[in-house]
């Protein structure tokens, strides 16, 4: 496991579900965070107070990090969101990407989304961007690419896993149904942890079939 780890959307979905389990695991975790959100970190994490959108407004702060874990995002994405992913999305990468290199990360892990997909272009697009500039970075790299995480207050996809289940018996929907296929949160958190004690040499994608494979051995979970 990595000595430090700075994490940006710590109190978001994902992030207050992780953070917790990276401590527990021994890591010293930095977030970043608004001014007022602190309350919202684990016991052992540190607030960062810092703005995800303005240039140069943390990067003192992950010096000394070895892993910076990328997880901010429009929440509960929808095709008419286009702008806040551009606004938002695209450019927090920007802003994550130049600190992480000015404070020598040594591997990046981004939160990204399944690829290429029918819907959701714009989306897709903005986090295919952020790929892009982190490859060009040159900093170790892990993607993460869900397509829809299942937990709390993310159900309504259960009702069509009869669907997916059908598709994937398809010799001619085999592929897409995979790597577009529903995931849960713990699969997902599960992955997370493994990026982070597993950091690449170059760049490593974990789709959708990696995130559940690395689920069923992992024991991240077992300890909660």
């Amino acid at each position: 496991m990595p000595n430090s780890i700075f994490v940006a959307g710590s109190t978001g979905y994902m992030g207050v579900r992780l953070t917790p389990l990276l401590r527990q695991r021994g890591c010293e975790i930095k977030a970043l965070v608004r001014s007022g959100s602190e309350k919202k970190l684990p016991t052992g994490v540190t607030g960062v107070i810092g703005d995800a959108l303005k240039i140069d407004s943390y990067t003192d702060h992950v010096r000394g990090a070895d892993t910076f874990v990328h997880l901010i995002g429009v929440p509960h994405p929808s095709p008419a969101k286009a702008k806040q992913f551009h606004d938002v999305d695209l450019v927090s990468i920007k802003v994550a990407i130049k600190a992480a290199r000015e404070a020598g990360v040594r591997h990046f892990i981004y939160l990204s989304v399944a690829q290429p997909a029918p819907v959701m272009k714009e989306f897709i697009a903005v986090r295919s961007a952020g790929e892009q500039m982190i490859r060009e970075s040159g900093i170790p790299a892990t993607f993460v690419r869900p397509w829809y995480v299942l937990g709390p207050g993310h159900l309504w996809p259960y009702a069509i896993f009869p669907v997916y289940w059908i598709l994937e018996k398809l010799p001619n929907t085999k592929e897409s149904a995979q790597r577009l296929g529903l995931v849960t949160i713990d699969q997902m958190l599960s992955a997370l942890v493994w990026a982070a004690e597993n950091p690449p040499s170059g760049v490593q994608i974990l789709d959708v079939p990696k995130i559940r494979e690395l689920s069923r051995s992992s024991s991240v979970l077992q300890s909660r």
